[in-house]
């Protein structure tokens, strides 16, 4: 595709081959292992396209491409979970010794990898405020080796400075990464800021419809790339055939997708901020966000996910408030065409950044492709239980 082109072109056509196919638009699925060579000169060629099916295949190759483009990165590895994309990233990089900073605000299974399995390996963890900025070059130490970024931050939503620390880490020799999963790639373009490596869970909105697990890693550099390939292939990570063949399928409805789920959440949001029973809507799209200068410096849009705060109340007002909603079912996940609730538990998950304003329920929701007045309907019935309860 032309660098010209725009993003909704790009997104059409990235990952086709009809003339490798016989004409057929979609490449087809590559359920693949065992790889054939036409000669023994042919196997002992490290430069051998496809070597084994793990390895990479027609699919994955398509695929690892197109996400490469949307990010402006070098190449990028499937894995088989968005987590197993962190924990590539991670392993990627550091090494026993090593200093690394952590976002306080890290999703958490992968903070409980880097204080289960890279401290026990000779990591030294040492977990940072999200609105640091510029000054987590005071946490740098000699041996510092990564910076880690997610912006936003999981459950609450925080912006970070993304081109102020990446100027740090620059200057100083220090890798950095981030889960770009919020922005599935489109919303902010963190490699083009000096990250250099961003990762997403593409189970979220790139799969789009709650049926996949995959993840993708992109390494802006090509020598950042032969070191996340070499990882991925000791570690044996792939994805498989299917998820591959639907991840590359739901480029093609991305930012249509993004789009609507975030009109939808921005009405959702604006309504629910002046509803009694909430004390504060955590959605960096709201003018109200303290946040929202940051986020529309950097990002050129935002998705349908966020987080609400209740009132404080008692534990069972909380439960009749989830347990009366009908449109907003629990779920672990997000990025899907449905709308979920997850409720976030803070005090597991965070040492460093204060909790965000008010002691009631945190509880993160997804807004899906439904229509937002008969979300809203559905969060006024419950909020009208919750407040006689509370």
């Amino acid at each position: 595709m032309k660098k010209t082109h725009k993003e909704n072109t790009r997104l059409a056509h990235i990952g086709l081959a009809a003339d490798e196919y016989f004409g057929i638009v979609n490449p087809p699925i590559a359920r693949a292992s065992t790889i054939l060579y036409p000669s023994l000169a042919a196997y002992e060629d490290p430069n051998h396209k496809y070597r084994y099916g793990r390895m990479g295949n027609p699919l994955s190759e398509k695929f690892e491409h197109a996400i490469a483009e949307i990010e402006n990165g070098f190449n990028a590895r499937t894995t088989a979970s968005g987590l197993s994309a962190i924990t590539l990233a991670l392993m990627s990089v550091l090494k026993q010794g090593d200093h690394a900073l952590i976002v306080d605000t890290l999703y958490p299974p992968g903070r409980d990898f880097c204080n289960q399995v890279m401290a026990k390996f000779g990591v030294e963890i040492e977990y940072y405020d999200p609105h640091i900025g510029a000054d987590i070059e005071n946490l740098v130490k000699d041996n510092t080796a990564l910076i880690y970024l997610e912006s936003p931050g999981s459950g609450t939503f925080e912006i970070q400075d993304v081109p102020a620390i990446t100027k740090v880490a620059r200057a100083k020799g220090i890798k950095t990464i981030i889960d770009n999963t919020y922005a599935a790639g489109l919303l902010f373009k963190p490699l083009d800021h000096g990250v250099d490596y961003s990762l997403q869970s593409a189970t979220k909105y790139i799969g789009g419809h709650s049926d996949i697990n995959m993840g993708v890693v992109v390494a802006r550099t090509e020598d950042d790339f032969k070191i996340l390939k070499s990882m991925a292939t000791n570690r044996g990570d792939c994805a498989s055939a299917e998820d591959l063949y639907l991840g590359l399928r739901g480029l093609r409805t991305l930012t249509l997708r993004l789009k609507q789920n975030a009109q939808n959440a921005l009405k959702v949001a604006t309504w629910l901020k002046d509803q009694d029973g909430i004390a504060d809507v955590l959605y960096p799209a709201l003018e109200s966000s303290p946040d929202h200068a940051l986020w529309k410096r950097d990002f050129s849009g935002a998705n349908g996910v966020f987080s609400i705060i209740l009132e404080q109340s008692a534990k069972d007002a909380v439960h009749k408030f989830v347990d009366a909603l009908e449109l907003f079912p629990i779920g672990s996940s997000w990025g899907g065409y449905e709308s979920l609730l997850q409720p976030q538990y803070l005090n597991k998950y965070r040492t460093i950044t204060p909790r965000p304003s008010g002691e009631g329920a945190l509880l993160r929701l997804q807004v899906g492709l439904e229509d937002p007045d008969d979300l809203i309907d559905d969060l006024a019935q419950a909020l009208k239980i919750f407040n006689q309860e509370k």
